[in-house]
């Protein structure tokens, strides 16, 4: 087993020094719309975080008869609300569309509709991505956002017209369950949500996320053609399917990583975390458990790990 983690880290060192360059340099220019392509522009909200980089990406999609407003951002943020009005002008803003109900994404389209009367479209309410156990819940600071219904339920493989172009719906769930892509019909682009990011992997967080499906939804990718992603944080993605091969081998050789440690005598999530996350910011060692529960659950239903009763964050586990 030690050869192949060994043969996994050096294969994960190569990757993570080509096709995982994360990009950190990502300008915000809060309060600005920034030109991404003929019909794109990228307004970033001023909620910077731990997890959420240097703040949300809200995309403005359209230019001359309409515009739809992608992920309109966090509530109560009065000056971004106001910088996506300014940047539309005269243009109506006639559809707000949500890649995922998380507290950073979603809540912000209650208050542009009122604004504008735009329909809100999005794959469905928040929910958890499997059944809840007792006492259990998300303690993630983008927790989901409850309150969330859209006008219009979208699904994978929807098409939505706006202005002159279209965008085609692509179901991604993993990060949560109703996660939602949108490409941009006939261009390059793919706006990605928090699903693949240019500063990150994603967090993968049970009950809302699931390693499963987020693996799924790697492939789903993989199969399209988009070349270049616009994520929920940070700056444009190139060179986008070399990028998402290189997280599928990072996810798998991560969950190689935590069955050695498991076989190895690790029985509990944090001594898991405090190995193979050592060196990363201890601030996010909360998150990383969260990632390292996501891979276990996956483990249990493949039956390579076990534990007594439900799999949780307290559970002591070992392998089969």
């Amino acid at each position: 087993m030690r050869t192949i983690v060994t043969q996994y880290g050096l294969i994960l060192r190569n990757i993570m020094s080509s096709s995982l360059d994360f990009r950190t340099e990502f300008e915000p220019r809060y309060g600005e719309a920034a030109e991404i392509g003929e019909n794109i522009r990228r307004i970033t909200a001023p909620n910077r975080s731990a997890f959420t980089f240097k703040g949300t990406n809200t995309y403005l999609v359209g230019r001359h008869e309409e515009l739809a407003v992608i992920d309109p951002g966090p509530a109560g943020e009065s000056e971004h609300l106001e910088a996506i009005l300014k940047a539309a002008g005269s243009v109506p803003i006639t559809k707000i569309i949500v890649t995922h109900t998380h507290m950073d994404h979603s809540p912000l389209a209650a208050d542009l509709k009122r604004e504008t009367g735009a329909a809100i479209y999005g794959e469905g309410p928040h929910r958890a991505a499997r059944d809840l156990h007792l006492g259990e819940r998300n303690a993630l600071d983008s927790s989901g956002d409850k309150d969330f219904q859209p006008d219009i339920h979208i699904r994978h493989g929807d098409r939505i017209a706006v202005d002159r172009v279209e965008l085609e719906a692509v179901h991604t769930p993993g990060h949560t369950a109703n996660h939602m892509a949108f490409a941009l019909i006939d261009s390059p682009y793919l706006f990605s949500g928090d699903h693949v990011m240019s500063w990150a992997t994603t967090i993968v967080a049970p009950p809302d996320g699931n390693m499963s499906a987020y693996m799924r939804s790697l492939d789903t990718l993989l199969e399209r053609g988009e070349t270049a992603y616009l994520p929920g944080h940070g700056g444009q993605l190139n060179r986008a399917r070399e990028f998402v091969r290189g997280l599928r081998a990072h996810r798998r050789v991560r969950e190689t990583a935590i069955l050695h440690r498991i076989r190895k005598g690790d029985e509990t999530i944090p001594e898991i975390v405090s190995v193979i996350y050592k060196e990363t910011d201890r601030r996010l060692h909360g998150a990383a458990a969260l990632s390292v529960f996501a891979h276990i659950e996956d483990l249990a239903n493949k039956g390579a790990v076990f534990c007594e009763g439900a799999p949780s964050l307290e559970s002591r586990y070992r392998p089969a």
